[in-house]
């Protein structure tokens, strides 16, 4: 059967995005022709320079190109010249809600080599998964206020649920679970965050779904934690963590508390999923812009970002030998810091070691 030919949006975006890409693509390539897998890449001008050159972020036209690619690897995005806001929503939250990248997909893995601010945690202890709802709760929409700037100023920022929204997520994180614990030849576990018993409508409804979808799959192990216990435990106790599925705004704070105990943002790669259809992948950090240009942004997570687009793609091997690569050069003991500047290496340096190692 004929291999499938791939393409591959690549939207650099701001500040450290264009140099973390390049070295993203550069090890995306050497893992690709290693295994025999066929893609073309096409960049698309989207960012802080575009807007502030056109007034755009993200036409729809191009909105419409996008939707015809397997995939969209982006950079990051972020102007220092661009006022908080317009390029998130106009460019970020827009993919996520026209795309309906439902699932927000971060890993949180702790390699060896890499120094973790948790006392006596091993690479054993931190390794599992948070599905974070992406389409849904306050990120959905706009807010509004009365009496703005005085002293009786109401400030209204409301959520929303849907069963169908909430279901589905679920879903996808039960299915997540068994298909890593039948990789790893562990029991399977999804463990529910929410804070139901103060947010006992929307969560309420969390719960219940949660409850109903489990009872479609008895060989998982459940639990449900509220969300001040999940973080506590994120830090005490990792390792009872497999898959975590939570609502979009937990899911956004618990994230970088994962990527904190994995060695930082330097490290720690997204997706922004929608099975079966476009997706988007993205390296968590952002566009920092102060040291754009200079070689001071650590590469591994946007190319672990590379390996989570390959592996969603069904490239599980190419995907393997992208995290293989980076496991190896955290390893030789070259790669000293995982903050920005302090790696020892350049941002093309760091590249090159990991794809001479794939």
């Amino acid at each position: 059967m004929e291999r499938p030919h791939y393409k591959i949006a690549v939207i650099p975006g701001d500040g450290i995005g264009a140099e973390v890409v390049r070295e993203g693509l550069k090890v995306l390539e050497v893992a690709c022709k290693a295994e025999g897998v066929s893609y073309e890449t096409v960049s698309f001008d989207i960012g802080g320079e575009r807007y502030l050159r056109t007034g755009e972020t993200l036409p729809d036209s191009v909105l419409d190109e996008l939707r015809n690619f397997d995939a969209i690897y982006f950079g990051a995005i972020g102007h220092p010249d661009v006022p908080p806001g317009i390029l998130e929503r106009g460019i970020l939250l827009k993919l996520r809600f026209a795309l309906d990248l439902f699932v927000n997909l971060r890993p949180v893995k702790l390699y060896p080599g890499v120094e973790t601010p948790l006392k006596e945690k091993t690479p054993e202890d931190i390794d599992f998964v948070v599905v974070r709802e992406n389409t849904e709760d306050v990120y959905a929409l706009e807010g509004t206020s009365f009496q703005h700037g005085t002293e009786n100023e109401v400030a209204i920022q409301p959520a929303i649920y849907t069963r169908r929204g909430t279901e589905r997520v679920i879903r996808y994180a039960f299915e997540l679970a068994v298909r890593r614990a039948k990789e790893r030849g562990k029991p399977a576990k999804v463990t529910l965050v929410d804070k139901a018993n103060v947010m006992t409508v929307g969560h309420g409804l969390w719960r219940r779904v949660f409850s109903e979808v489990a009872k479609e799959y008895p060989n998982v192990e459940t639990e449900a934690l509220y969300v001040d216990a999940a973080a506590m435990e994120f830090v005490l106790h990792p390792e009872r963590f497999q898959v975590v599925v939570t609502t979009n705004l937990f899911g956004d704070i618990l994230t970088d508390l994962g990527a904190a105990i994995q060695g930082g943002i330097g490290i720690a790669p997204s997706g922004n999923i929608h099975p079966g259809k476009v997706s988007m992948f993205e390296p968590v950090h952002g566009s920092a812009p102060t040291i754009a240009g200079k070689g001071l942004a650590c590469p591994l997570a946007a190319i672990l970002t590379a390996a989570l687009m390959m592996e969603h793609l069904g490239e599980t091997k190419v995907a393997q030998r992208i995290e293989e690569a980076v496991a190896k050069a955290l390893q030789t003991g070259k790669i000293r810091s995982l903050e920005a500047g302090k790696m020892g290496l350049s941002t093309q340096e760091a590249g090159d070691l990991v794809a001479s190692l794939v």
